[in-house]
């Protein structure tokens, strides 16, 4: 069982929802990356989505466009990342890490090459946002190889046939997009989020996390309840846009901490397949 499902199965039988903050790697600044990866963990993170600044980012929205570009402006890659996951690995072997980006860079390194590399850091799952399921047959059985889970997006729009293609190819957990549009856009619409997720989950017999359009602890605690996650990105990047430098890991702590709090006062979703 993988360090992902591991902690699925533990929020199960609390009854807890999973906390999954998103940051991009080296934003502000690469130096800052480990200490904001330690302050997500002191705020309640359960598993940690780690971006892979990327130039032509299709899915995200100007918030992570400009952190991404910030991060590339000073020199971040993929290799670098995975030196920073392999010094949080250093004091922390429990809360997981997911990379999230796109494929350029993992084909530039090489599938293989990087399925062993992310092993070999600490990484637990991959997100690669354009990856389709339908053919990334032999990404996934790179990355399973590699005791990674590879992780696959639904969307309001993704038809019966995308749903079975996810579960041929995906572990871990899904990543549901709750609206059409970029991350950090857009009004969520709980009541049509709470009528796909126990589809997915009957489908793709995976824990579904939600993500796109949470930016309190309102809206997280609304996704929470028809959910077995919930994903938060952009608005983490504006609290480290709007901090002091020396300010923006314990800024961001206190922000987890309210999400964490929200989340913890609600009940388990039913339906939850780990």
């Amino acid at each position: 069982m993988s360090r992902i499902q591991t902690v699925f199965k533990r929020l199960q039988g609390e009854g807890r929802k999973a906390l999954i903050p998103f940051v991009t790697g080296g934003f502000p600044e690469p130096a800052l990356t480990l200490p904001l990866m330690r302050a997500l963990v002191e705020g309640g993170a359960d598993i940690i989505e780690l971006g892979v600044p990327f130039s032509d980012p299709m899915a995200d929205g100007p918030t992570i466009q400009r952190a991404s570009e910030c991060a590339l402006a000073q020199g971040m890659s993929l290799r670098k990342l995975l030196d920073i996951v392999r010094a949080f690995r250093v004091e922390n072997t429990d809360t997981p890490v997911v990379l999230m980006g796109y494929a350029n860079p993992i084909e530039a390194m090489g599938v293989e090459t990087f399925a062993s590399a992310a092993r070999d850091a600490g990484v637990d799952g991959v997100l690669v946002v354009d990856y389709p399921p339908e053919e990334s047959v032999a990404f996934a059985t790179a990355a399973k190889g590699a005791g990674l889970d590879p992780i696959f997006l639904l969307a309001p729009t993704s038809s019966a046939q995308r749903f079975a293609d996810v579960a041929a190819v995906g572990s871990g957990y899904i990543y549901y997009v709750s609206l059409k549009g970029v991350t950090g856009s857009g009004k969520l619409d709980i009541d049509e989020v709470a009528r796909r997720i126990p589809l997915i989950r009957a489908a793709v017999g995976m824990p579904v996390g939600v993500g796109f359009g949470i930016r309190d602890a309102d809206s997280a605690q609304r996704i929470g309840a028809v959910a077995d996650a919930v994903v938060i990105g952009s608005r983490i990047i504006e609290v480290i846009e709007q901090s002091p430098r020396d300010e923006a890991a314990q800024r961001v702590a206190t922000f987890m901490r309210g999400i964490r709090e929200a989340l913890d006062t609600i009940g388990p979703a039913k339906g939850v397949t780990p």
